[in-house]
Formats: C-alpha cells, structure tokens, sequence
C-alpha cells in the first residue's frame, strides 16, 4: 500500500525558510512520478514542482529560484526546501505519487495535480 507523509510546515515569516519533507512506504520512491503540491483556501490544488520517474525536473513559475525538490532514495523521503518564502505561499501542502509513466504529459500532469496517491497534507504560513 502507497502511504505518504509529510512534515516540516509551520508559521514563518516572510522571507524566511523551510523544508518539508515527505516520507514514503509501500514503494520506492525513485519508480514513481512524484512531487508536491499546494492549495489556498478557496483555490484549487496546484502542482509547485514534481520529479518524473527518470529524474525529469518541473517548477512552477511562481516558485522557481526559492523551492527546491530533491529525493534521497535511501530514505525513500522527498524534500522540498523553501526559501525567500512570501505570504503568497501560505497553503496546505501535499506530497504526492503516480506510478503511471508521464512521457511528454510529464509537466501538464504535475501543474493539474494529476497524481493518485497522496498525503495528508502539511500547513504552511507566512505572515507578512
């Protein structure tokens, strides 16, 4: 069973920093199609960046030059470390899985939030 985990949000000021991290158990991270994702209040859920199963790499405009995905596959855990955060940022976010290979539909199913297996979810808060 693909169970996913995550922590690290928290309130922070803007400017400031912070990684999540997401655990992952039932498969191995570096086969899936994997990446975070955020959702405001009254907004719809968006992918911020995701790493395809053959290490392919997307950000979101918003978020490129301060977010940074990685994975460390011994630990099976995805990292997003956050920096030069703004209020903007303020949201739940989701890690998530697809064990369906992406191809060239890699980068519009990351920003849909086209993934079948998720987390929680983890709150975010940057206070101006």
């Amino acid at each position: 069973e693909v169970q996913l985990v995550e922590s690290g949000g928290g309130l922070v000021q803007a400017g400031g920093s912070l990684r999540l991290s997401c655990a992952a158990s039932g498969f191995n991270l570096d086969e899936y199609n994997i990446g975070w994702f955020r959702q405001a209040p009254g907004k719809q859920r968006e992918g911020i960046s995701c790493i395809s199963s053959d290490g392919t790499i997307y950000y979101r405009d918003s978020v490129k030059g301060r977010f940074t995905i990685s994975r460390d596959n011994a630990k099976n855990t995805l990292y997003l470390q956050m920096n030069s955060l703004k209020p903007e940022d303020t949201a739940v976010y989701y890690c998530a899985a697809e064990s369906v290979p992406a191809g060239s539909l890699f980068e519009l199913m990351c920003r849909r939030a086209d993934f079948g297996s998720w987390g929680q979810g983890t709150q975010v808060t940057v206070s101006s």
